[in-house]
């Protein structure tokens, strides 16, 4: 990667559960002015609160352009409604949603449902994997102008640009078509985390946006290389994929100096990387580790996302911005021309030579 490749930023907007979407109309507002490529909203079936999509379904139409990814998890969940929900959430967004697939690994969770017992790591992940294939293959099933509309001739579908799917994985089946059109971006972008275990082949295989974890910036180009030698694999081309570090951040007090490495933190849940310090020193991190390669960008998660989140954009953001190392405004409407991913062609077009 060279060091003029552009540098990516996305933000977690969640935190103690709030039951105001103003809360987070108003974070999602200001990561927008930063132009942060794209916010997302973290959710479980373990935690009270919102549901993460529905939310940003509400966050929608108050923003313009700020990409909008929730967590979905995969287990539990049809994987049908998951497909129609996220299209949904491109729709409306008109093409700016995102999604990123999650697994429920406890006994607990899953006496929520009552439908089957808690799984393995390894299998909920190969069941997500199939959940972000099926649902690409719903998306395709309707053809770009499949609607017609025609009144005069009473004619709403062309039935020729629509498609069975005719799905089969280890655990459930689905035959298709969609039930919402194709969405604005094709495919809204799928997002996983990947840093190590059993969700980095489902990474490697359907994301376009993988999130690490790292603690230098040697360890992140690893990790980087790592994911892209595995898409490769699968036959996709490695710069199809943005690999972010996902990095938690407390910016509580500017003038304290950043610990020495991101290891020092306290624990985390996610066993993921922290930092602490000021935004004039985070600025500085991830221009390093950007020119020295290591990394496409980073998603930043706030201790105290109001707090923290508004030293991001007008401390951190503002800074690299100044120094012309990330944009100032949206080149484009979507969240893959945020990410500068191509819209992916249908396959059944494809197939059919009308692509």
């Amino acid at each position: 990667m060279s060091a003029t490749t552009a540098l990516h930023l996305a933000a977690e907007i969640g935190g103690p559960p709030q039951y105001d979407a103003r809360h987070y109309v108003e974070l999602a507002r200001l990561a927008e002015r930063g132009a942060l490529d794209f916010v997302t909203l973290g959710d479980s079936f373990a935690r009270p609160g919102l549901d993460a999509l529905a939310v940003l379904s509400r966050v929608a139409p108050a923003t313009r352009r700020i990409g909008l990814v929730p967590t979905v998890t995969t287990t539990h969940t049809e994987p049908f409604h998951v497909s129609s929900a996220v299209a949904t959430l491109d729709w409306v967004s008109r093409g700016r949603a995102g999604w990123n697939a999650e697994v429920s690994t406890t006994e607990a969770e899953a006496r929520l449902f009552d439908r089957r017992s808690a799984a393995p790591a390894a299998e909920l992940w190969r069941e997500a994997g199939e959940t972000a294939d099926v649902s690409a293959r719903l998306w395709d099933s309707w053809e770009d102008g499949a609607e017609i509309r025609d009144v005069a001739t009473g004619r709403f579908i062309d039935r020729d640009k629509l498609h069975h799917v005719d799905f089969e994985g280890a655990t459930f089946t689905v035959r298709g078509p969609a039930i919402v059109p194709r969405p604005p971006q094709g495919h809204p972008v799928t997002v996983i985390d990947g840093t190590g275990g059993p969700s980095q082949e489902a990474a490697a295989r359907h994301a376009d946006v993988v999130l690490v974890r790292a603690t230098a910036p040697e360890q992140a180009a690893g990790i980087r290389a790592d994911v892209r030698r595995r898409a490769a694999a699968y036959g996709r081309h490695p710069d199809s994929l943005r690999v972010l570090v996902a990095l938690t951040v407390d910016l509580g007090d500017a003038e304290t100096a950043p610990e020495p490495g991101l290891e020092s933190g306290p624990p985390l849940a996610a066993g993921g990387s922290y930092y602490r310090g000021g935004p004039v020193d985070l600025a500085e991190l991830i221009a390093r580790w950007h020119r020295a390669g290591a990394v496409d960008g980073f998603h930043l998660t706030p201790i105290t996302p109001e707090r923290d989140l508004e030293r991001i954009v007008n401390g951190t953001v503002a800074l690299l911005q100044h120094r012309s190392l990330f944009r100032t405004f949206y080149p484009g409407g979507t969240l893959r021309e945020h990410l500068g991913l191509a819209r992916p062609a249908n396959r059944y077009a494809l197939a059919e030579g009308r692509a």
